[in-house]
C-alpha cells in the first residue's frame, strides 16, 4: 500500500498547540521527528519512509509547532525543552503511553531531550544528525547552519537561498527534485513564519547543549545515524553522543549528507525497521 500526505493528515489539540500529523499502519507507536531547516514538515521530510515503516508499526510523522501546518507558536530559546514538551503533549492527547522515536537534526535533538525528559515513554530511539551535540574537530558554526540561519536575514527568502541550502543538506544532488525545492520554498514563505523564523540567531543558537546532560544515565537501545558527509551537523558530532548513551550504536553512510532517510531511503527503512524490531 501507498499511503498519501492527503490521506493521512490529521489535527489533534495538545497543551495550547493545534498540532498537524500524518498516521499509517497499525502496531507499536513509532513517531518520526522532522528537521528544522526552511520550510520543513514531517511529510517532506519522511516522504520515501512512512510505507516501509508503516508496515510493522503505527507511524506518526508530526509537525512540529512553528512547522507545517502545526501552530506557529514558537519560543526565542531553549527550543529542545519546548519541543519535549509538545511531543509530551501530543502523546497525552492520542492516548500514547510509550512510543519508539526516529529524530532527524532539530528532531533529532528533540527525541533526545524528550528521552532525557521522559525516559518511561521511549522504547528506542534512532538519532540521525542530531542537534545537541557537539563536534570533536570541525569548526562550528557549519556552513550548513550559517545558510540556515541566513535564510530569512537581508533581502528575506528567495528559491536561489533555499537551492543553495538544499545543496548543501545533501550528497548526490540530484536527490533533490525541482517539485520538492519549490514545496519547501513555498512553505517557507508562510507569513507568520517569517515574521518568527522557527531557529533564528539571537546571540546564540536557541537550543540547548544536550551533550552536558546526563546522557549516560539514558536506559535505552538507541542507534546513532550520521551520513558521511554531511555539512549541517557533522559526523564527528556523533561521538559524544557515542560516548556517553551507553547502549547507543552508530551506523554512518559513505556518500551521505544530512538527510540520511532520504538520500539512502531504502537501506535506511531497513536498518531502521531491524533496530526497531
Amino acid at each position: 500500500m501507498s499511503f498519501t500526505e492527503e490521506a493521512t493528515s490529521k489535527y489533534v489539540d495538545a497543551g495550547d498547540l493545534r498540532l498537524h500529523y500524518n498516521e499509517a499502519g497499525s502496531g507499536e507507536p513509532l513517531l518520526l521527528v522532522h528537521g528544522g531547516g526552511p520550510g520543513a514538515s514531517g511529510w517532506s521530510n519522511y516522504r520515501r519512509n512512512v510505507d516501509a515503516l508503516a508496515r510493522d508499526f503505527r507511524v506518526l510523522v508530526i509537525d512540529l509547532p512553528g512547522f507545517g501546518k502545526s501552530s506557529r507558536i514558537i519560543p526565542d530559546d531553549n527550543l529542545f525543552t519546548y519541543l519535549s514538551g509538545a511531543i509530551r503533549d501530543f502523546f497525552d492527547a492520542l492516548g500514547i503511553d510509550k512510543a519508539h522515536i526516529v529524530g532527524n537534526s532539530l528532531g533529532g535533538g528533540t527525541a533526545l531531550k524528550f528521552a532525557l525528559d521522559n525516559p518511561d515513554r521511549v522504547n528506542k530511539f534512532v538519532l540521525m544528525g542530531a542537534g545537541g551535540s557537539v563536534p570533536a574537530f570541525t569548526p562550528m558554526p557549519t556552513e550548513g547552519i550559517m545558510r540556515l540561519l541566513g535564510y530569512y536575514e537581508g533581502d528575506g527568502p528567495s528559491l536561489d537561498k533555499l537551492r543553495a541550502f538544499i545543496d548543501i543538506m545533501v550528497y548526490n544532488k540530484s536527490e533533490m527534485t525541482d517539485e520538492l525545492l519549490e514545496e519547501r520554498y513555498q512553505a517557507s514563505l508562510d507569513p507568520e513564519t517569517m515574521k518568527n523564523p522557527p531557529i533564528k540567531w539571537r546571540g546564540k543558537l536557541p537550543l540547548e547543549d544536550l551533550w552536558r546532560e546526563r546522557l549516560d544515565e539514558l536506559p535505552h537501545e538507541a542507534l546513532v545515524i550520521w551520513g558521511r558527509e554531511d555539512r549541517v551537523v557533522p559526523m564527528d558530532c556523533a561521538f559524544m553522543l557515542l560516548k556517553q548513551i551507553a547502549r547507543a550504536r552508530l551506523h554512518v553512510f559513505p556518500q551521505c549528507g544530512h538527510w540520511a532517510q532520504w538520500e539512502k531511503a531504502d537501506e535506511f527503512n531497513q536498518l531502521v525497521a531491524n533496530f526497531l524490531k
